[in-house]
C-alpha cells in the first residue's frame, strides 16, 4: 500500500510537470484573405484552440470551420456548404514542430520555422512555414502568414464562380499562450 501510494504521488508530479511545459491559447484568431480579379474575401474565427510543448516544441491548432465570419452572410453559407463542405469535415487542424532549437521559457523574440501536417477538407498536406514567436513573462504570442493553394485540400471552385474566388488564400494566425492552470 505504501508503494502504491508513493507510486500515485510520482505520477501525479510528473503529470503537473508536464502540464507546465505545455501552453495553451484558448481563443486563438486564424484569418484569411483571397483577392480574385472580381472580388476580394476574408473571414475569421476565435473560435481556434492552439498548444505548444515548450520543451519538446509540438505546437497543434485545432479550428471549427464553421466559425470563420464574413461580411456578407451568403459568402458565409457557400464557404460552409458549397466549398468547406462543414457539415462532412467541420474542423481543420495543425499538427507540427518548431524546427529551431530555441527556448521558449526565456523572454525574448524568436523567428522561427514549423514544420507538420495540415489537415483541411478531410487532406492532409505537409507545410514549413515561417513564424515570430514572443515570450515574455511567461506568455507566448505566436504569428505567422502562410498561403493555402485550395487544390491542395481538393476544395473545388465551380467555373461559373471562378473570377470571384482565388485558386489560393493567405492564412494569417495569431495566438496567445498561457500556461495551464493560470
Amino acid at each position: 500500500m505504501k508503494y502504491m501510494i508513493l507510486f500515485v504521488l510520482g505520477l501525479l508530479m510528473s503529470v503537473r510537470s508536464f502540464s507546465q511545459d505545455v501552453v495553451t491559447a484558448k481563443g486563438a484568431t486564424i484569418s484569411f484573405f483571397s483577392s480574385a480579379p472580381l472580388e476580394d474575401i476574408s473571414a475569421r474565427t476565435d473560435k481556434a484552440v492552439s498548444a505548444i510543448n515548450t520543451k519538446t516544441r509540438a505546437i497543434y491548432f485545432k479550428v471549427p470551420i464553421n466559425s470563420f465570419e464574413f461580411e456578407q452572410d451568403l459568402m458565409q453559407q457557400h464557404f460552409n456548404s458549397s466549398y468547406m463542405e462543414s457539415g462532412k469535415y467541420p474542423f481543420s487542424e495543425f499538427k507540427g514542430t518548431i524546427n529551431d532549437n530555441v527556448d521558449l521559457t526565456k523572454d525574448g523574440t524568436y523567428n522561427v520555422t514549423v514544420s507538420g501536417t495540415l489537415n483541411m477538407h478531410g487532406v492532409d498536406k505537409t507545410y514549413q512555414e515561417k513564424g515570430t514567436i514572443i515570450v515574455q513573462g511567461g506568455v507566448l504570442k505566436a504569428h505567422a502568414k502562410f498561403v493555402v493553394k485550395l487544390a491542395d485540400h481538393k476544395i473545388k471552385i465551380p467555373t461559373i464562380v471562378m473570377k470571384h474566388i482565388a485558386e489560393q488564400v493567405e492564412v494569417t494566425v495569431d495566438g496567445t499562450y498561457t500556461a495551464q492552470g493560470k
